[in-house]
């Protein structure tokens, strides 16, 4: 059954069932009649703002900065207007398509890379002997965490910009801002990075001894800029064109790929353990705790990529039920499967013997199955291959939802009537990933993607705590107060193990103490009263574990190297430049055009 209402703006009918608190929005609420062309461009479709109309028009929009950006700062979305109004921006809806089935595969094709190929040996190696096992399921549960909060707002707010619309609604307009120009800095250098770690690997299958030589080298570059690759644009072309072609499509063929990779790495754990000798596993901490902490912020990054599921909720049939089991369900089997495989791999061969370059290939050829190592690489190809197809799924649905808000143009928020897929948003962030992994090595673009993806968990678990305990002129003035003084405390507490470890105490008064204090602000939230409750399914122990994700992401912050910080603070005084310049003006503009048809639209 479903209720139909009136809508002010299409004279068109909006479904709302009754056993869903999202509406669900129809073809006939997004398309224009009659069809304009999606391919259109103009100056209007790119600004269609008055501040932009003509140079004037932007010099008085100029003058009233300030009231504007106080306006921005202090606004909040609502989940109607994310999920229903914003849509109309699309001009066409996207399909239906997933179900958990969908999301498992697809969390497990954009998660599972190369990296728990190249990592563990790496830091089994030089951190934490065999008791790698034990990092990878710490940072495991850490990506739980992130896990958890993440399903909770897909579940509550099924729109396309994920944990931008998440932090729109819950932190206000100006967070948003800085999120989404992360989120996009994400975007771009993760692609951008796999394009480049893709490329590599296959230079490295052919010529293991030089891995650049498919690489133009231009000595009057700069070090880091200086190695052109031509393969790694070519691999980004067609992995965002299998995705720009369609969801359901996409959804396929990573589910055949990521098949395979899961009886590859099902062989290499078989074997693993059948020649598996425990006396490799002693010392068992060659280096202590110390080690494994190291290790776990290290391999952590194996984990990341399952935000990039989150963004498929708009497209997914039953939010509410494949969400949880997608994203929980699968973050959960990978983490045992990654423990699994590092358990393989110490049982194998003595930590101390580990190739830190090519560990599972080496340790295939030292029990003289010289043939098992083209499966190792075969399989970190698809991997990277199968991330990369992913990621040009979430990034196009996280343009796709900024530019629904005007903080970009509008016209990357169109969807093409016949594939269902936002191809404006995904050539945006497939043209600027093609340009930097062309130009950037690899470690110029893994530190500032490290700061954007940790930032962005972080805000989310904060974001998390703000909707469960704060709402604005509800929440009484003493509990608004204890709210806000606990939150610092417990990142303020969060900044202090963080600052203590780095500084290389290791007496246990230290962390004591800031353990106590991290306690007392959770204890102190967890007094308040919960002025929102999850309809349908909820992060568990709130606020203790959202608590802990903060902890354990400022904690992971911390172990990046100052430049990763000076890179990042860069790229976020260009975003808020232009967000003074163009975004703050925008959004102000969609904001403010017609209060009683914003109003109209909120109330229904």
């Amino acid at each position: 059954m479903t209720q139909i209402l009136p809508s002010t703006e299409t004279n068109q009918p909006l479904l709302y069932p009754h056993n869903n608190s999202n509406p669900t929005i129809t073809s006939m609420d997004v398309q224009d009649s009659p069809r304009k062309s999606y391919w259109r461009c103009s100056k209007q479709d790119f600004f269609p703002e008055p501040s932009f109309k003509d140079l004037s028009s932007y010099r008085t929009a100029l003058f009233q900065i300030c009231p504007r950006l106080k306006d921005r700062l202090l606004s909040r979305s609502t989940e109607t207007h994310e999920l229903v109004t914003l849509r109309r921006e699309s001009e066409n809806p996207m399909q239906k398509c997933l179900t958990w089935w969908d999301l498992m595969w697809m969390s497990f094709g954009s998660v599972v890379g190369s990296g728990i190929f190249v990592i563990t040996g790496q830091e089994a190696r030089d951190n934490a002997g065999p008791a790698i096992v034990l990092s990878y399921a710490l940072s495991g549960f850490s990506a739980l965490l992130s896990v958890f909060c993440y399903t909770e707002f897909a579940v509550e707010i099924p729109a396309a910009g994920g944990s931008f619309s998440y932090l729109r609604v819950e932190l206000g307009d100006f967070i948003a801002y800085l999120a989404a120009g992360n989120i996009l800095l994400e975007a771009v250098i993760g692609a951008a990075g796999l394009g480049r770690s893709w490329s590599s690997y296959f230079a490295s299958m052919i010529n293991s001894k030089n891995p650049d030589f498919l690489r133009i080298k231009i000595d009057s570059f700069a070090d880091g800029f200086n190695l052109l690759d031509p393969l790694a644009v070519v691999v980004l072309l067609v992995a965002n064109s299998i995705a720009m072609s369609g969801t359901k499509r996409t959804s396929f063929l990573n589910w055949i790929a990521s098949i395979a990779t899961a009886f590859i790495i099902a062989f290499i754990i078989v074997v693993g353990f059948i020649h598996f000798k425990s006396s490799n596993l002693v010392p068992y901490f060659p280096k202590g705790a110390e080690g494994v902490f190291v290790s776990a912020a290290v391999v952590y990054w194996a984990y990341t990529g399952f935000d990039m599921v989150a963004t498929m909720a708009e497209e997914t049939k039953n939010p509410s039920k494949d969400i949880p089991i997608g994203l929980v369900g699968s973050m959960s089997i990978i983490t045992v499967v990654y423990c699994l495989m590092a358990l393989a791999l110490t049982g194998m061969v003595k930590y101390t013997e580990i190739d830190p370059n090519a560990a599972y290939s080496v340790a295939f050829a030292q029990i003289g199955m010289n043939w098992a190592s083209y499966l190792v690489s075969i399989c970190a190809l698809k991997g990277m291959t199968t991330s990369l197809m992913v990621g040009s799924l979430g990034q196009g649905r996280y343009t796709t939802q900024i530019a629904r808000s005007h903080m970009i143009p509008p016209w990357f928020a169109r969807v093409h009537p016949k594939t269902g897929t936002p191809i404006n948003a995904t050539l945006l962030t497939t043209i600027l990933s093609a340009i930097v992994a062309f130009f950037s090595s690899l470690d110029v673009l893994s530190s500032v993607f490290s700061i954007c993806t940790l930032l962005i968990f972080m805000l989310l678990a904060v974001a998390l705590l703000v909707r469960r305990y704060y709402v604005k002129d509800v929440t009484s003035k003493n509990d608004s107060v204890t709210f806000f003084v606990s939150l610092f405390t417990i990142v303020g507490s969060s900044i202090g193990v963080t600052a203590l470890w780095n500084s290389g105490v290791r007496g246990w008064i230290g962390y004591v103490v800031a353990s106590v204090i991290w306690c007392s602000g959770t204890l102190g939230i967890s007094l308040l009263h919960k002025h929102r409750v999850p309809k349908v399914w909820g992060v568990p122990l709130v606020p203790w574990l959202p608590s802990l994700s903060i902890a354990m992401n400022v904690f992971l912050l911390g172990s990046l190297d100052y430049q990763a910080f000076l890179r990042f603070i860069i790229c976020s005084a260009v975003m808020i430049l232009y967000y003074l310049m163009v975004g703050v003006h925008a959004t102000y503009d969609v904001a403010h055009q017609n209060p009683k048809e914003t109003e109209a639209e909120e109330g229904r």
